[in-house]
Order: structure tokens, then C-alpha cells, then sequence
């Protein structure tokens, strides 16, 4: 600063006045941005979707207005409820998207920053000798020094080219996108937890129906066993009653196996620490036949998928950053101009640092235009330009993604209502065959092996309507999920 010292005097209002005039130019001039305006990309997409599709008639499956929202809550399970609530609050994929979130504010922060002044407060103070065996010292100079300093400088860059627009832009819909996959990681942590805890209810069915045909089984066994010892059944008849309590064994165990992987993963799902999940306790709730019984297929789904779903709000946020992108490394092309400005004080005796005669202060600007950088602003360009398209390509391949969901998810709710009409049929009729069955065998026209067949067909059938039971309701879900349900777009 001290090469100013010397200039002559202004008036601090018309240093001020300056100043305010050449940052009010500064504002109006920032008024063109370079680049492409973001349109959304022009898709061929359906207008609806086919309800009927949606909405079977079986008989565990009501058709109904639904909450697509909160579609958890139509279960009428507060233990799935609590588990939803406490995912929400400590799983760690969210923690891992919040955190993605608070960085992309911060950067939108950084951006916004630079269309506004940079001001700095500066001091300083120093002590010097010169030789005085050099005769460069005028006579009467003292060879020793001090010198202080206190001022403001200020510097701006005029975004005429809207370069800082357009990384506002770009950072502002990085944020959106951010919060947007959030919500992803979200719905798609309910959906899970929803369909792991279907799972888990389901097993707990299944061990339940093989608990009850080992009994059964263990019974024919010691009644065989009797019938053999007094030479009615022979060896044949024995070794098939024991084979069906060995494989009803083996069905349980596969049964407890299953209980005891869902526990774990609902577990981790939840965000529990590593003790809880080495020793899972999950609460049970409704069970399968009664999540069922509450199974409702919406009657009204929604088509705007492009503005509902929100990996495709943070895929199209994507694309729009990489649009404004273009803008920024666009203006590189063009000169860029920078104001600035300073006014402090310096003295080389403290006590007269802040004196009149020790104000001093400058006014500057400044213009850079790239002359030559060997093809590197065209390489950024097409980089940025690069990088939209594959932007692009991400939103249209999400979309289509999108629609397939709800077409696979439509397509699995009518496929397996008709599958549980079906099994439901199928174990009813084995019911009465396996009486049937066992009056024949009890009354001498028929092998036991006839019996052991009906039995072993009805257990499979039964857990069969379990799988049937849980695959439906999973599918439910996917289709709440796959049209946007669980996250209202117009909070984003």
C-alpha cells in the first residue's frame, strides 16, 4: 500500500460514491449467460396406467382408496410402524445421504459467494534498515525504519458472461439432486424394511405349519412303530413314516434358519449396533394372514411418473447441473473483469497511523482475455458437453426404468392374486384327498404310501399359499414405491 501514499487526496464520499457506481454497473451488467437453457428432454410416455390391472378381486386383496404417502399405515401394524420410524432415524445409508446433502449446501454456498465483493481487513507492521555504506540513503535519513499499515481492500468480478449464474445453477440443482436421492434412499429403505418384515412374518408361518407336520408326522411314526411291533406294517411302511419326520425336520430347520436371516437384516435395515445385530429382537406384529387381510391395491394410480418419482427428480436436477455447466465453461472463452479497491491507513509512527494525512486508498480494474491455452478451453467445453449427454442418456435410461417398474409391479400384484385363488383352491382339494386318503388306507383299500403322497402334496401346497402370501404383498409394495408413493413432491 505504500506506493499510494503519494496520490493525491479524495473525499471519502467520493471514494464511496465510486465505488457504489462501479459495483451498480457491475450488477446490471451481469445480465448474459452463455450456454444452452435446460428444457426437459421431450420422452414418449403413457398417459395412464391400467388399473384393472392393479386392482385384482381376489378375495384377500380389497380395492380402495390408498395413501400412497404413508402406505405403510394401511398394514394396521404398529410393529412395522416402529420399525419404519426407528430405520428413519439411524440407518446409516441415510445418514450417508444427509451428509451428501450438507456438502452439496455448502457448495451452493461457495457458488452464491462469488457474485458478491470480496472484502478483506488487512494490518500490518515492519521494521527495516538500510546501509548506509551504499550512499543511496539521502543525508539526514535515519538508516533505521518502522512502518504500520491498517485498511479494507475489496476486489469483484463483474459476472458479465454469466459464469457465476450459471454455477448458482449448477450447484442449486446439485442440491436438489442430493435431497432428491435422499428420498430415494428412503423409499427405497421402507420398501425394504416392508418386505423383509413380510418375509420374516411369513417364516415364522412357515416354521409354524412345519411345527405342526412334524407333530403329525411324529405321531404316524409311533403309531407305525405299534402297528409294526404287532406284525400289521411291515419294515416298508415303518422307513417311509420315519423318512417323513426326518424331512419335516429338515423343513423346520430350513424354516428357523430363514426366521433367524431376516432378524439380522432387519437389524442392520434399523441401524442397530453390531451387539443388537449379532443377537437380533424383532418384534412381531400382525401376522401374514392378517398383513393380508389389509393387502389394498390402489385404485387410482398416478401417471406423471416424471414429476413423482424421485430418483427421476434427481436424475433430471443431474441434467441440469451438466446444462449450466456448459455456461461456465463457455465463458472461459471471454475476457473476464475484475474490480478493485482499497482505503486504509500507513504511517511509519503509530500514533499518527490514523491521521488524515495518513489515509490513503486506490480504485483499479482489470480485464484478462485468454489469448492462447493450446485447445484446454475448447477440451473443457466438449468435456462439459460430454458430460450432459451422458446426464441425458442416465434421465431417459431412469425413466425408462421408472415405467418398467410399474408395468413389472402391475404385472406381479394380478399375477399372484390369481396364484393365491389357484393354491388356495389346490390345498382345499388336497385337504379332502388326504381324508379321503387315510379312510381308504384305515379301512385296508389302499397303501400307506397313498396317505404319506397327500400329506407331503398338502404341506407343500400350505407353504406354497405362505410364499404366495408374502411374494403378494411384496409386490404391493414395489408398485407403491415404483409410482412415487411414500414422498410428496411438492415438499422437495
Amino acid at each position: 500500500m505504500r506506493e499510494h501514499m503519494h496520490q493525491p487526496a479524495l473525499k471519502m464520499g467520493g471514494y464511496r460514491s465510486a465505488l457504489v457506481a462501479a459495483l451498480l454497473a457491475a450488477g446490471l451488467a451481469g445480465c448474459t449467460a452463455l450456454g444452452p437453457n435446460y428444457e426437459r428432454p421431450v420422452l414418449d410416455v403413457p398417459t395412464g396406467f391400467p388399473v384393472a390391472a392393479a386392482a385384482p378381486a381376489g378375495p384377500s386383496t380389497a380395492a380402495a382408496p390408498l395413501d400412497l404417502l404413508a402406505w405403510w399405515k394401511s398394514f394396521d401394524d404398529p410393529v412395522l410402524d416402529a420399525l419404519l420410524a426407528e430405520a428413519a432415524q439411524n440407518n446409516q445409508d441415510l445418514l450417508l445421504a444427509a451428509g451428501r446433502i450438507e456438502e452439496a449446501r455448502a457448495n451452493e454456498a461457495i457458488a452464491s459467494s462469488n457474485r458478491f465483493p470480496a472484502v478483506d481487513a488487512t494490518a500490518g507492521a515492519s521494521r527495516s534498515r538500510s546501509s548506509q555504506s551504499t550512499g543511496r540513503l539521502p543525508p539526514g535519513t535515519p538508516a533505521a525504519n518502522k512502518d504500520f499499515q491498517l485498511g479494507l481492500t475489496a476486489s469483484y468480478e463483474i459476472d458479465f458472461w454469466g459464469k457465476f449464474s450459471r454455477a448458482d445453477e449448477a450447484a442449486r440443482a446439485r442440491l436438489l439432486s442430493q435431497q432428491a436421492n435422499r428420498t430415494v434412499v428412503l423409499t427405497t429403505l421402507y420398501t425394504t424394511i416392508a418386505q423383509n418384515y413380510f418375509a420374516l412374518r411369513s417364516y415364522d408361518a412357515q416354521l409354524a405349519l412345519a411345527d405342526a407336520a412334524l407333530k403329525t408326522r411324529q405321531e404316524n411314526l409311533r403309531l407305525q412303530q405299534k402297528r409294526f411291533a404287532a406284525g400289521s406294517v411291515g419294515t416298508l411302511e415303518m422307513h417311509q413314516a420315519e423318512s417323513e419326520v426326518a424331512g419335516t425336520e429338515v423343513t423346520r430347520a430350513q424354516a428357523q434358519q430363514a426366521v433367524a436371516v431376516s432378524e439380522a437384516a432387519l437389524a442392520v435395515l434399523a441401524g442397530r449396533s453390531p451387539r443388537a445385530i449379532a443377537t437380533p429382537q424383532i418384534g412381531r406384529g400382525a401376522s401374514i394372514d392378517a398383513l393380508y387381510a389389509h393387502l389394498t391395491a390402489p385404485v387410482d394410480l398416478p401417471a406423471d411418473l416424471l414429476n413423482r418419482r424421485p430418483d427421476i427428480v434427481a436424475a433430471e436436477q443431474a441434467l441440469v447441473a451438466a446444462n449450466a455447466d456448459i455456461g461456465q465453461a463457455r465463458a472461459q472463452y471471454f475476457p473476464s473483469i475484475r474490480l478493485t479497491s482499497g482505503i486504509g491507513y500507513e504511517s511509519n509512527v503509530l500514533k499518527d497511523l490514523i491521521s488524515p494525512a495518513s489515509l490513503l486508498w486506490n480504485l483499479g480494474a482489470s480485464l484478462a482475455q485468454p489469448v492462447f491455452r493450446a485447445g484446454a478451453i475448447g477440451a473443457v467445453v466438449q468435456g462439459a458437453q460430454a458430460r450432459k449427454t451422458q446426464a441425458q442418456a442416465q434421465y431417459v435410461q431412469t425413466v425408462e426404468n421408472a415405467f418398467r417398474d410399474v408395468h413389472d409391479a402391475i404385472t406381479a400384484v394380478s399375477a399372484n392374486d390369481l396364484i393365491y385363488g389357484a393354491s388356495n383352491r389346490r390345498a382345499k382339494a388336497l385337504k379332502d384327498t388326504l381324508r379321503l386318503a387315510t379312510l381308504r388306507y384305515d379301512n385296508g383299500y389302499s397303501s400307506y404310501l397313498e396317505v404319506l403322497t397327500a400329506q407331503r402334496d398338502l404341506l407343500q401346497t400350505q407353504a406354497s399359499v405362505i410364499d404366495v402370501q408374502r411374494a403378494h404383498l411384496s409386490a404391493a409394495v414395489g408398485l407403491y414405491r415404483a409410482v412415487g408413493g411414500g414422498w410428496d413432491p411438492l415438499q422437495r
